[in-house]
């Protein structure tokens, strides 16, 4: 599996398609790895027309980790939430270093620009690009994320209590606490056998939960992009569930809001997941943004 050296990290890429077809980068979310773009959704694209490309940020999959003591990302969040700017200079990374990874990755590929997707923390990361780096972006969609603005895109308590309960010991544990945790973050569209093998994959690829403090402490340092996104002048798309436990679909909403001329596509059965069912419709507006005339 390739790597690129990227910011002094090692991140590991994959790419898919005809190389000579639009060059899209997929952007991962919490923790989560490459593998967490579904086969079929890659597919999807390429048959589109895209040259997809898809990695692990830093902190997650194969790609390099961060050295020393994990922040206590709890408290970070806890003061960003209370209006303290200042733990963006006291963490280790923020999701604009993130966007310059994935700008990096791009660099060490030959790719001048591209059209960019996230899903979840890589919708924000996606955000950052649309912000930071515009000129190398064909299109961006943002999928079942938000705008970093506290009053929307709440989390039931279910589902955030999911998203940060600790590990289980042992795989086969571990396992069924990841089973069981998609499900609560999922849509009506869940399957549990599909559930089960990309557990059991994405825990035999790499096991990092460690990883999940340092990406948190950069999601909550990094604040409400809202006023800043009102500037960018990219084709944009955003892509919600309204059966979004986590990042519930005013997240969304409001994105779309903040970015001049935005799409918004809401799937009623769409939860905070890429439901295969629902990957043709998802795939025909990304290519929509993406070839508008």
């Amino acid at each position: 599996m390739p790597f690129a050296n990227v910011n002094g990290l090692d991140l590991c890429y994959e790419t898919h398609g005809d190389p000579d077809g639009e060059p899209l980068l997929l952007v991962m979310g919490f923790t989560a790895q490459l593998i967490g773009w579904p086969d079929t959704f890659v597919s999807a694209l390429t048959d589109r027309g895209f040259h997809v490309i898809r990695f692990d940020n830093r902190d997650a999959g194969l790609s390099s980790k961060s050295d020393g003591p994990p922040p206590d990302a709890m408290s970070i969040m806890v003061r960003a939430l209370a209006g303290d700017t200042s733990v963006a200079d006291e963490v280790p990374y923020t999701l604009s270093h993130m966007a310059a990874d994935a700008m990096g990755l791009l660099d060490a590929l030959g790719i001048d620009t591209a059209h960019v997707v996230g899903a979840s923390m890589g919708g924000m990361i996606v955000q950052h690009l649309a912000i930071e780096h515009p000129h190398r972006l064909r299109s961006a969609t943002s999928i079942m994320s938000t705008t970093g603005d506290q009053s929307v895109g709440q989390a039931s308590p279910d589902a955030m209590a999911a998203l940060l309960a600790p590990p289980a010991e042992g795989r086969e544990a571990i396992l069924a606490q990841m089973v069981e945790g998609s499900r609560a973050l999922a849509g009506p569209l869940w399957n549990r056998d599909e559930a089960v093998v990309r557990s059991a994959a994405s825990y035999d690829r790499s096991f990092h939960p460690i990883g999940s403090a340092f990406q948190l402490a950069a999601i909550f340092a990094s604040g409400d992009r809202t006023e800043r996104l009102r500037s960018v002048d990219v084709p944009f798309l955003v892509i919600h569930g309204r059966a979004d436990d986590l990042i519930g679909v005013s997240g969304g909403v409001a994105t779309a809001e903040a970015v001049p001329n935005a799409d918004l596509l809401v799937l009623a059965q769409m939860g905070h997941d890429l439901p295969a069912a629902l990957t043709p419709q998802m795939a025909d507006a990304i290519k929509g943004i993406a070839f508008r005339p």
